[in-house]
């Protein structure tokens, strides 16, 4: 007697996500019929009767069965193929779309933007292919995943100690997440320090939830609130000095009239004071100037070298390893967003 066709062994996430997909009121019926058919096969249904069930032939349900064991999921994913064969080859389409996202200066054209006039120009004069309609080429590259895009700008870092001090913020983040046990002279506590800011008096745009308009709203809804417009900016701005104890989770600012060095000092100062002297503490801090120590002002390194204090500098041009940058966010959101204060007292 031949053997049962049936479902490979699945685990409990192969059967949980079987149950997604066909409890999921969107998406292919295709693939919601043969997850049905590999679920119910799972169950321990024979072929003929899941074939009953859903309405197919006892073939159909082998082929899908057989299918999954194969593929996996993919198999339950239809795949159609139809029309007109491709016109050109797999290894046409890799040069044409080799030559697409490379610069025209670099096969010596005197120009720097590919068009699909001058791209199909230049693949018939390679040789490429022996031709093709604007059109033709527009939609071949759409299936090779190619699209004309804007070109955006990117700053990399060009700092000559970039790997020694993005490989001492690394290490002093796993001091901090107890991933590395800190050794003697080393730190025991980790603050990331920055300034968010300038800060002005002025109504903030914001979200909040209110009653919906349109088709289906309520005829004696209230009005839907709004903030008044100025473009008034009075008593001057202030600037947010910051700092996040990681091993706290704790976030500390003070607000200060003007960032300086003096006024990063007083910060740095009220930081040292939250542990005993004997504690040493780093703070990651970016390259902006008042941090910084110059031949002119000596202050900031005299400071940290008397007071039992680090500090890290993330390399030029990447702050972004200052993990206080993401808490930002959530402080605008929370803070200022949808506020209109008078005083910055307030």
């Amino acid at each position: 007697m031949a053997e049962r066709v049936g479902v490979r062994a699945i685990d409990d996430d192969e059967g949980r996500r079987l149950l997604r997909i066909i409890r999921r009121r969107t998406g292919s019926v295709v693939t919601w019929r043969r997850a049905q058919m590999v679920l119910l096969s799972t169950q321990g249904m024979s072929v003929a009767k899941i074939a009953e069930v859903t309405f197919t032939s006892p073939d159909r349900v082998r082929y899908v069965i057989h299918n999954f064991n194969d593929d996996g999921f993919e198999a339950l994913y239809p795949k159609y193929k139809g029309g007109r064969p491709r016109t050109f080859t797999l290894p046409e389409r890799r040069e044409i779309k080799k030559i697409a996202k490379s610069k025209p200066a670099e096969h010596g054209l005197p120009f720097s933007t590919w068009s699909l006039a001058k791209l199909a120009d230049f693949l018939v004069a390679e040789g490429v292919i022996d031709d093709i309609s604007h059109q033709g080429l527009r939609i071949l590259l759409r299936e090779e995943g190619v699209s004309f895009q804007r070109v955006k700008t990117w700053k990399t870092s060009r700092d000559p100690d970039y790997a020694a001090k993005k490989a001492r913020v690394e290490h002093l983040y796993a001091i901090a997440d107890g991933e590395v046990i800190p050794e003697d002279g080393e730190p025991k506590v980790v603050l990331c320090l920055d300034e968010f800011g300038p800060l002005n008096l002025q109504p903030h745009p914001g979200r909040q939830w209110a009653e919906r308009g349109g088709k289906h709203k309520d005829p004696d809804r209230e009005p839907r609130p709004r903030r008044r417009a100025t473009y008034t900016r009075p008593h001057g701005v202030r600037h947010l000095f910051a700092a996040y104890d990681l091993g706290k989770d704790k976030l500390y600012g003070h607000i200060k009239p003007r960032k300086n060095r003096a006024r990063f000092l007083e910060f740095c100062r009220y930081l040292r004071s939250l542990y005993p002297s004997e504690v040493r503490i780093a703070i990651v801090l970016d390259n902006f100037s008042p941090h910084l120590t110059t031949t002119k002002d000596t202050r900031v390194g005299d400071w940290a070298a008397a007071h039992n204090v680090e500090l890290a500098y993330t390399p030029t041009n990447s702050s972004w390893l200052n993990r206080i940058e993401a808490q930002f966010t959530a402080l605008r959101y929370f803070a200022l967003d949808g506020t209109d204060h008078a005083s910055h007292k307030e």
